[in-house]
């Protein structure tokens, strides 16, 4: 679950390595670049960290943010079954 605080939306991302998260990574780069509206994010071994906030709105969440979380979680959704469905 996406949680809206300190006007940014936020989710933790966790994976079983790191080629996982970083796999992860680049679809949702591929994703953000469609939509022109990229994350703040980190990334430690198996675990994404993202912060989605619209800086041309005074750093604040706008149905942008809400959208491409909303496609954030449908790619997390995809990967896990990739990988899970892989072991």
């Amino acid at each position: 679950m996406w949680i809206n605080q300190d006007n940014k939306l936020q989710k933790t991302f966790k994976f079983k390595s790191f080629i996982e998260a970083f796999s992860f990574m680049t679809a949702v780069a591929m994703e953000a670049e469609k939509m022109d509206h990229h994350p703040w994010w980190s990334n430690v071994y198996n675990t994404v960290v993202i912060h989605l906030q619209t800086h041309d709105a005074g750093n604040k969440v706008t149905e942008l943010d809400e959208r491409l979380s909303a496609a954030i979680d449908d790619v997390y959704k995809k990967y896990k079954t990739t990988f899970e469905s892989n072991q």
